[in-house]
């Protein structure tokens, strides 16, 4: 899964301190710290959602940690110059605060630490994961300028909780609701962190699927598809809507309405909007217990 541009440390107030520090905390801003943290916490929290024991938690935090924090060096380092010729110099690679050569250094590291970890969750579990970060490096290099860009958070998203529940005693694969509402989340989730970004890419050649929409379309469509993760997972077990269903997709119109709303006056808006939605989602997993089919 890649949230690198959703969370484009330039946006950040550590980022724009980092940039005039030294090294070490520039390759620490460059990781994208902020989403790093939040999807491995919700990931967790689908972890224990699912009945993993704490040290299966730890395990599935250690290998999505590691992912993340892959993508977001892979992400600045390959960026640099794109970002330098866009403005984009509260970025510490961009600014010139850390190298590309260390962050990229230190993105493969990470990878590197990613594949164990991921994998003693098991064979399966493993593959799985680490597809997803493929998917992740894949956007970052190459998919984020194409009419596919979407497609990449989509799998990176998806694989999360298959990678959860298949690491599992007897490895059961993840309800199909779970896996399309987090597809969504991840669709919703790119069109939420391109958004502020739209005229600045496409100035730099970078023409995703948001930036062939365009932001007024974008901020139109963006609510119906994070709200639409939510009312998979709500609609999607058998039997009517249960109350905290009911209650999280009410919570999840609310929230994206107010984020497309505040995009005007605060460009964040729509993704943290978002990843507050992620946050009801994985509440309503907890609530329920409803993870594997």
């Amino acid at each position: 899964m890649d949230t690198t541009d959703a969370w484009d440390t330039d946006r950040t107030p550590t980022a724009a301190r980092a940039a005039g520090t030294g090294p070490v905390v520039g390759l620490a801003a460059s990781c994208h710290p902020v989403p790093a943290v939040a999807v491995t916490g919700l990931v967790t929290g689908s972890a224990v959602a699912a009945g993993h024991t704490a040290a299966g938690c730890a395990l599935v935090a250690g290998a999505v940690l590691t992912g993340q924090l892959s993508v977001g060096w892979c992400n600045d380092a390959f960026d640099a110059a794109r970002d330098a010729a866009a403005g984009r110099h509260g970025k510490p690679v961009a600014a010139g605060t850390v190298r590309p050569r260390t962050v990229w250094i230190a993105a493969w590291a990470a990878l590197a630490l990613c594949v164990p970890l991921s994998l003693a969750a098991g064979p399966l579990a493993g593959t799985v994961h680490l597809a997803g970060v493929a998917a992740a490096w894949a956007y970052d290099l190459w998919w984020k300028a194409t009419v596919w860009s979407w497609l990449p958070y989509a799998v990176g998203f998806a694989s999360l909780p298959a990678f959860v529940t298949l690491g599992l005693p007897g490895g059961p694969w993840p309800a199909w609701w779970v896996v399309a509402a987090a597809a969504l989340l991840g669709a919703g989730a790119h069109l939420a962190d391109t958004l502020p970004d739209i005229a600045a890419d496409l100035a730099v050649g970078v023409r995703g699927l948001p930036h062939r929409l365009g932001a007024p379309a974008v901020r139109r469509v963006l609510p119906a598809v994070l709200v639409a993760a939510t009312a998979v997972l709500t609609l999607g077990p058998p039997g009517p809507p249960s109350a905290p269903g009911t209650t999280a997709l009410a919570t999840a119109a609310l929230t994206t309405l107010t984020g497309s709303t505040l995009a005007h006056r605060h460009p964040g808006a729509p993704f943290a909007a978002a990843v507050l939605v992620a946050g009801v989602d994985v509440a309503l997993l907890l609530v329920e217990g409803a993870v594997t089919g």
